[in-house]
């Protein structure tokens, strides 16, 4: 049962400008995934910290079930990545509604935080 699904797919460009064969192992708890509804960004001049947990109606307390650190560069790589993956997901199945609010004026899931807020 301790098997492991091995991606070998992935290959980027090295420092030299030589593309460069990466191995990925996906362990079965990792293939699991978590669910999560809710991220909190945290950043400092070095760093990016990205807390996932998950809101449930009727419970007043969050966990933090993934807390993933990444350098500002790694960050905005991943941000193009998200929006060049979203992209093609709308082409093939449309666009993505955001419900915003749910009964009772609660909002749920990622939002960006209000315009007026300063993030430090």
């Amino acid at each position: 049962m301790g098997s492991n699904l091995k991606m070998t797919e992935l290959s980027r460009m090295s420092d030299q400008g030589q593309q460069q064969q990466i191995n990925i192992e996906l362990g079965e708890k990792e293939a699991e995934g978590i669910y999560s509804n809710l991220a909190i960004i945290t950043h400092s001049p070095a760093e990016f910290v990205i807390d996932f947990t998950r809101v449930l109606p009727g419970i007043p307390k969050a966990k933090v079930h993934s807390r993933i650190v990444m350098t500002p560069q790694h960050t905005k790589m991943l941000m193009n990545a998200l929006r060049e993956n979203v992209e093609k997901y709308e082409k093939k199945f449309g666009d993505i509604k955001i419900a915003g609010e749910i009964a009772g004026g609660q909002v749920f899931g990622f939002q960006p935080p209000p315009k007026d807020e300063k993030i430090h």
